[in-house]
This record gives C-alpha cells, sequence and structure tokens, in this order.
C-alpha cells in the first residue's frame, strides 16, 4: 500500500479514541502459520501521518505501541470480559477493539 492509497484521516474519530481502552490484536502472518498477539491499554495521542499512540497496560505496562493512522479500523466493544489468549489476562469493558494482519517483508 503507497501513500495515495491510505484512508482518509478522520480527526473526529480520531479524537473520541483519546483517553479509550483499546483492546488489539495482531496476526503476523509467518511462513510457518499465523501468530496471533493481543494486547490493550489507553490511547494517549492520535497523529495523522503517524499514526495512533496506545500506551499499554497489564502485562506490557509502560510499553508504548503505535497502530497506524487508520481511526476507522476501530470498532465499539460490547460490554463484557474478553481474555486474551496469549497472557490469560481479563480485559473488562474496553472502549474499543481493533485488529491488525502483518504480512512480513517483501524480499
Amino acid at each position: 500500500m503507497g501513500p495515495d492509497d491510505r484512508p482518509a484521516w478522520d480527526q473526529e474519530r480520531a479524537s473520541k479514541l483519546i483517553g479509550a481502552r483499546v483492546l488489539i490484536g495482531l496476526t503476523h502472518k509467518r511462513p510457518e502459520g499465523p501468530e496471533l498477539e493481543q494486547m490493550f491499554g489507553r490511547v494517549r495521542s492520535a497523529i495523522a501521518g503517524k499514526g495512533i499512540e496506545v500506551v499499554l497496560e497489564g502485562a506490557r505496562a509502560g510499553e508504548t505501541y503505535w497502530l497506524p493512522p487508520h481511526p476507522a479500523a476501530f470498532f465499539p466493544a460490547a460490554p463484557g470480559e474478553y481474555r486474551l489468549r496469549s497472557t490469560g489476562e481479563l480485559v473488562i469493558d474496553p472502549d474499543f477493539l481493533t485488529t491488525w494482519d502483518i504480512e512480513p517483508p517483501a524480499g
């Protein structure tokens, strides 16, 4: 995906993410098969052209993770309990869910 293929930045939607608790699912595409990574935290900033900054909580507390600048990829979460498969952590009533597929570098 080149710069011209990027989705349009939606500042209103991005602003609604600030301070929200987000559950993140990443699927790393690997030759030996997909690998799932899950994490959660609060959105600190949402910057057009840079991304969505999440301050992680739980097992990864103290880390910061950047997601692509695509606010439309965040969906309201249904109330309830979400258990992370990788760590067994329980996340209660996150505000948003987002999932991403990560392809290996070409080459």
